[in-house]
């Protein structure tokens, strides 16, 4: 299901229902391109989870590559507060 913006202001709550019940991203389009998506909330948070991880492992990546380390307990309180 793709969705004009125009559309989607006036039939916002069906749309909403559609997302709810599909679970699918909705593409927002404007003037038959992509604007932006419609994600569920729970979609959303899952992918901010997933970006922190990555950057998590981004970070430990440059570390290994300038030869910085860290003690076992610095990786456990960066990793409870990335998993947050």
């Amino acid at each position: 299901m793709k969705v004009e913006v125009a559309t989607f202001k006036r039939q916002a709550t069906r749309v909403l229902a559609e997302l709810k019940s599909s679970g699918e991203p909705i593409p927002i389009t404007e003037h038959g391109k992509p604007a932006g998506y419609l994600v569920s909330a729970e979609l959303y948070e899952a992918m901010q989870r997933k970006m922190r991880i990555l950057e998590g492992i981004t970070r430990g990546e440059r570390a290994l590559r300038d030869c910085r380390t860290y003690v076992q307990s610095e990786v456990e309180q960066e990793m409870g507060e990335w998993l947050d």
